[in-house]
């Protein structure tokens, strides 16, 4: 789901430098929460992020109903290519039971994917990239105050397609097979540890249940191990509309692997909602940095002594044919 995201990392680099990329010293997760953060993964980074969660739900007063089930969300991403692209899978699996209570009460056990979806994030623009930034040594106050460009937001685009399977309870009757999906995505990264994302969503275009969505989430690093947030999540769909509200915190274990929990809710009773997460991220870390040529290199230095043995030979030649016409001389 949303976002230690690269949250300790923009942490740990305001105390050393205010150059950013892609890739990152510790995990760049997009747990806890729903919304994606607008940096990739890094080149050659694959990455697992997985979170078991309880769902309860209760409609009142017209048809009422209750559900009570368990779920996992889940997503693989993997940085191909360039520092900029990330494709991924994710989706999210639920098993629950649907209670009727009104009149004869009746159960339906319900077991299906709410969503499965395939796409790729590509960043079409960095304010932290080449930035000339570089930490005050002595003034703690000027590292944390504010600065205007940081309103200047890193900003992604997203291209998917959704999977639904026939007479899926979790969404229109009428949804069936491939449907695409498109996101916004941009990322405030602010001193003292604080990153803003935001997330523009339309989801299942061209279908029944044409949502649109928009994630709105704040991130605070305490230090570079703990970190909570708080979300909020507006759907509006002919299917379904809601507003959700998310907060909970993640830990960082190991630079490549993190845990955390979020609880969700709402404000209504049309349904009324109540979820508990917890989860975990893990990444194998295969990403190596571009070498930059500046003459340093073995294969430099193989040449320098390649070119030093022809030179070496060119003089040794010349020697030994001017020492020739010499004795020729005498």
């Amino acid at each position: 789901m949303n976002s230690l995201k690269p949250t300790l990392f923009f942490f740990a680099s305001l105390l050393t430098t205010g150059v950013f990329a892609q890739y990152t010293d510790v995990i760049n997760s997009n747990r806890p929460g729903v919304s994606r953060s607008a940096f990739s993964v890094g080149t050659n980074v694959v990455q697992f992020e997985l979170g078991p969660y309880y769902i309860s739900e209760k409609r009142t007063p017209a048809t009422t109903y209750k559900i009570d089930g368990l779920g996992v969300d889940f997503a693989a991403r993997y940085g191909l290519l360039l520092e900029e692209l990330e494709v991924n899978v994710e989706g999210t699996f639920q098993n629950d039971t649907k209670t009727f209570t009104t009149g004869i009460t009746a159960e339906d056990k319900r077991t299906n994917f709410k969503y499965l979806t395939v796409g790729a994030k590509y960043l079409i623009f960095d304010p932290y990239k080449n930035a000339d930034d570089k930490p005050n040594l002595y003034s703690w106050k000027a590292n944390h105050q504010f600065k205007w460009k940081t309103l200047i937001p890193a900003v992604s685009i997203y291209a998917g397609a959704n999977y639904d399977t026939k007479n899926n309870p979790f969404v229109a009757p009428t949804v069936e097979g491939f449907s695409p999906k498109v996101m916004l995505a941009t990322q405030h990264n602010f001193n003292g540890g604080w990153v803003f994302v935001m997330n523009l969503i339309k989801d299942r275009i061209g279908t029944d249940q044409s949502d649109f969505q928009y994630i709105l989430t704040l991130t605070h690093a305490f230090n570079p191990k703990w970190v909570v947030f708080g979300e909020t999540q507006g759907i509006k769909s002919d299917f379904y509309a809601d507003n959700l509200f998310r907060f909970g915190g993640a830990y960082l274990w190991t630079k490549n692997f993190q845990l955390d929990t979020a609880a969700t809710f709402n404000t209504k009773d049309t349904p009324s909602v109540f979820s508990v997460n917890f989860g975990m991220s893990y990444r194998l870390d295969f990403h190596k940095d571009k070498e930059i040529d500046n003459g340093t290199s073995a294969k430099d230095e193989g040449e320098r002594r390649k070119n030093k043995s022809k030179t070496t030979d060119v003089i040794e030649e010349y020697n030994k044919k001017h020492k020739r016409k010499n004795q020729d001389f005498n």
